[in-house]
This record gives structure tokens, sequence and C-alpha cells, in this order.
């Protein structure tokens, strides 16, 4: 992975990564052979540099890790799953533009953001 800021995650850290994760997690679901997926990557690691501090941005293959993608009913890749509270607030699949994730984003990051300035007041 280009970005230090991309976390890897495994069945095994799910749970605790994302959804225990304080701030929305985009997890993208991917495989090594996926030609869609090696093209959307770097849209990611741009969205994970763009979005560092608000959002957590994380990777799982999919030919690794077969528990997880089976519970979230990942039957294409790429795969992005973006959570806010332990929960899916917006999903995309397949090989789309930045702009497109840039619009689930500012609908959940956005929210969450307004939420936490009205908790620190």
């Amino acid at each position: 992975m280009a970005v230090e800021s991309i976390v890897e995650l495994s069945d095994a850290t799910f749970d605790q990564e994302v959804l225990q994760s304080e701030q929305p997690v985009l997890v993208d679901f991917w495989a090594a052979w996926c030609g869609p997926c090696k093209a959307l990557a770097p849209t990611v690691d741009e969205i994970a540099t763009q979005y560092a501090g608000r959002v957590k941005v994380a990777k799982m293959d999919v030919d690794r890790n077969q528990a997880t993608p089976m519970r979230y009913g990942i039957r294409g890749i790429p795969a992005l799953l973006l959570f806010k509270g332990g929960k899916v607030a917006e999903q995309i699949v397949g090989y789309v533009p930045k702009d497109t994730i840039e619009r689930s984003l500012a609908k959940v990051v956005g929210a969450y953001e307004t939420a936490s300035n009205a908790a620190a007041k």
C-alpha cells in the first residue's frame, strides 16, 4: 500500500478496527487478481490522504479473508463500504470515479463532523 495511513484488515481485526472505530471507516474489499481493484487503488490512496484525521481508510483482501466479505454480502469487487457507528452507511460496488466516492463520504463525514462538533460544545 502506498499510503501509510491505510489499515490492512483481516477477519480477526475487522471488528476492532472498523466496528469499534470512533470515526467513519471506508473499507475497500479487493483482490490481487482484480483489474478494476488495481485501477481504483490510486483513488483510494488519494481519499486516505485527503480525509486523513476525518475518515479511517482500510483495505481487505477477499482471498485471504472470507468470513467478513461473506458477512456483508460482498459478491463483486471492488466494493467500498463506508461504516459509521459500526453500521454500513454507504456501499459502492465496482470501479467508480473519485467524485462518486466523495459524495458518499460527504453524506457520512458531514454528519459525523456535525455530531462531533455538537458533542465538543
